[in-house]
């Protein structure tokens, strides 16, 4: 049963102010720039109160991506700009709330139908095949489980997870989310989208609707410190995982922080402290954390950035060529978090 701490409280919202700054090169001919922003679509633990920009862009608009219609910035500039950089600040006010749900209250059989909207969930992605060795790890996890309705399996893929995966500090960015190539290669290590993704995949393959959440930590966590970020987050993306049971909606779960925990802090898997952040994590996200979106294979577009895996970083272009999205520095953009306390900010 998810945790009392964890429990959604409706009445309990904490605002935050999300912030890019963004400093592009002069050089080229040409600049574009795309930033994920807070999800609008959900309300149950996240909302948007409205978002404004300035700088030097020669067009910038807020819009959607995506068949999700996800919020994104963009912004183009066209001819050398009159100052040394292309720069844009953007601000986004956002409230989140604990979000909690209890597997505990579902008694729908392994054969209750899913409503049309939530069967593209279980479609294969480019990294997140559901064929192969993807079905038969799963097919193994379930047989050996002896799992039989969908919160069972979910469940016994859950625990196999995190008891299989290793949390890997040393992985550039959040991790690709390859899920073919680490169960190929056996090496079932990375950061949060590698660990969340493999939940995801594994949960598609045994027909249980399954995403990812792609956002950014923006606060401190009231359970472990090396589970959140404040203040400068340009370094702090980082996803969550969820999947569908009929007649209970969408489950959020969080493998990949439990994992994070028991390495960063020298916590062993079988310690009571870590089997006690497994039942938290199993149907609950400490919202100390905002989602952007779920896409993945998503196509951004003009000029060349193509399709992408999934959309968590700022997307910059000069002339047609990425910058490095997951090096702050070089790309020059900063993002920083403030909780608003009444009609101030506290940074």
């Amino acid at each position: 049963m998810a945790s009392q701490l964890l429990s959604s409280d409706y009445s309990n919202w904490t605002s935050y102010r999300l912030t890019y700054q963004v400093d592009l090169p002069a050089k080229g001919k040409s600049a574009h720039l795309w930033l994920p922003l807070p999800d609008t679509n959900e309300s149950v633990f996240q909302f948007t109160q409205g978002s404004n920009w300035h700088g030097n862009a020669t067009k910038a608009t807020f819009t959607t991506l995506g068949t999700g219609r996800f919020p994104v910035f963009k912004a183009e500039w066209h001819g050398k700009p009159k100052s040394d950089q292309r720069h844009i600040t953007v601000s986004c006010i956002v409230k989140t709330s604990h979000h909690a749900i209890d597997p505990a209250y579902y008694h729908a059989s392994k054969h209750t139908a899913l409503p049309a909207s939530i069967r593209n969930y279980i479609n294969p992605t480019h990294l997140k095949p559901t064929n192969g060795i993807v079905r038969e790890t799963v097919h193994a996890i379930i047989r050996d489980k002896k799992a039989d309705t969908p919160l069972e399996q979910a469940r016994a893929i859950y625990d196999w997870v995190i008891n299989n995966a290793q949390y890997d500090e040393n992985t550039r960015g959040r991790g690709q989310g390859n899920v073919k190539s680490m169960l190929e290669k056996n090496e079932l290590s990375g950061k949060c989208v590698d660990i969340n993704s493999l939940f995801v995949a594994l949960a598609k393959a045994a027909n249980i609707p399954a995403r990812n959440q792609y956002g950014i930590r923006i606060s401190e966590s009231k359970l472990h410190p090396s589970i959140g970020e404040y203040g400068d987050i340009s370094n702090s993306q980082h996803c969550r995982a969820e999947f569908f049971l009929a007649g209970r909606g969408w489950v959020p779960v969080n493998p990949a922080d439990i994992l994070q925990v028991s390495k960063l802090e020298a916590i062993a898997l079988d310690d009571p402290r870590i089997a006690r952040l497994k039942e938290q994590f199993f149907g609950s996200w400490e919202m100390n954390w905002l989602t952007y979106n779920h896409a993945d294979d998503l196509t951004l577009s003009p000029p060349n950035a193509g399709k992408i895996p999934f959309f968590m970083y700022p997307h910059a272009e000069i002339d047609g060529h990425s910058l490095d999205s997951l090096d702050p520095e070089s790309f020059s953009y900063k993002i920083t978090s403030g909780e608003l306390i009444g009609t101030g900010a506290k940074f």
